[in-house]
């Protein structure tokens, strides 16, 4: 079972989690993880490092096993914002062997983050301000992450996503039914796990089904398959489809008056684990800020800015424009190496020590072999999963 550094009996964030807590316990230099409703940016905010989940078809997902397809997406964990700007570079950029992989020339992100935050406008969403089950220690660290930026130059402008409050239902209909369409391939024929119970054709797809999957992945696949169902398709898909795009347009209207989106990238700081195991539905309620940005497609970005009562790190999420990555870099890069909130470097309530912070963890050296690195890996018939580390 993977724990949160910061203290052992927390979970550390999913489903990218195991990334997020070998980054932040100092047992790699950088990590990849897949973000379908925030995988990469929740556990990086429990975990107290930086996670981005890139513009939808700005990384290949060649390699990566599918999800929910429209959703998920690759996206780098560090240690710094520059750390997480080397690593985008590296893998950023189109691959004829992904259908959704955009040709658009990827820009500089180290060199965007010299920019500073002078002029730029931070849209703070109403309705997130007023989200039921947020922590009152999140709010106020996310509001003295927001005053920072306000001190460096930055304006706050206040937004509106009227259809934000839709999000986690609409979630909830459209990624378990892509994924009861995506899992139906393991069903022990082709490859992966085959039961060795015997029986007939459809005793043998009962028991590798019910042996390979856990019980949230069997729940999704059923909620999935019920809402694909004859009947059914309109009501539930159909619907939260045409959802979605309101919510797409939501985005559109916001962009228009700001040029980033600030609010918690999670309602709480790390919770026991097993804490919520029987209520999953509180449980999904742990992604309401960070699935619109999946449903959109959009990028978005989470930071240390602060610390819990309980010295757990708190996350503050940025969102962007579509394949505006730079600008969430640029935000977040003075957040990041400033105050003394903003710093995770000391030693945590689990008791594991956790190296001192730097601008970045990894040479120059490094980072300038390390995108060819990782096409020699892709050559070599690799899969990017949620756990990659460097």
């Amino acid at each position: 079972m993977t724990r949160n550094p910061w203290d052992t009996d927390c979970i550390p964030g999913g489903s990218s989690g195991g990334s997020a807590a070998a980054l932040s316990a100092g047992m790699c230099l950088g990590a990849l993880g897949s973000d379908t409703g925030g995988s990469v940016r929740q556990p990086a905010a429990h975990c107290g490092v930086v996670g981005l989940k890139p513009t939808y078809g700005r990384v290949s997902r060649f390699g990566l096993i599918a999800y929910a397809s429209s959703l998920d997406q690759i996206g780098p964990f560090g240690r710094s914002v520059g750390d997480v700007a080397r690593l985008l570079q590296a893998v950023a950029g189109h691959d004829p062997d992904d259908s959704t992989s955009v040709p658009l020339p990827v820009p500089d992100y180290s060199a965007a983050l010299a920019g500073g935050v002078q002029g730029l406008r931070v849209g703070i969403p109403r309705e997130y301000a007023a989200s039921e089950g947020l922590d009152p220690e999140v709010g106020a660290a996310v509001e003295a992450a927001v005053k920072t930026l306000e001190s460096l130059g930055a304006v706050r402008v206040e937004i509106s996503l009227p259809h934000t409050r839709y999000a986690v239902a609409v979630y909830y209909v459209i990624a378990p039914s892509e994924a009861s369409s995506n899992l139906a391939r393991f069903d022990g024929v082709k490859y992966g796990l085959r039961s060795a119970a015997s029986g007939d054709l459809m005793q043998m797809y009962r028991h590798t089904r019910s042996e390979g999957f856990g019980a949230e992945v069997r729940r999704r696949i059923l909620i999935g398959t019920y809402c694909l169902s004859a009947g059914y398709y309109d009501a539930y898909y159909g619907k939260a489809s045409q959802v979605r795009t309101l919510i797409v347009e939501d985005f559109k209207k916001a962009f228009e008056a700001c040029d980033v989106i600030a609010c918690p990238t999670a309602p709480t700081p790390a919770f026991r684990i097993g804490e919520k195991i029987d209520d999953p539905l509180t449980m999904y309620l742990s992604d309401i800020f960070t699935i619109s940005a999946n449903m959109a497609g959009i990028p978005a970005l989470s930071v240390p800015c602060g610390f819990s009562g309980r010295g757990l790190p708190i996350g503050l999420q940025l969102m962007g424009k579509h394949f505006n990555e730079e600008t969430l870099l640029r935000a977040a890069h003075p957040m990041r190496n400033r105050g003394k909130v903003l710093s995770p470097g000391k030693m945590n309530r689990g008791r594991m020590p956790l190296p001192q912070r730097q601008e970045s963890l990894v040479s120059s050296d490094l980072w300038e072999r390390l995108p060819a690195a990782i096409k020699e890996t892709r050559t070599g018939g690799d899969s990017i999963n949620s756990g990659s580390v460097i």
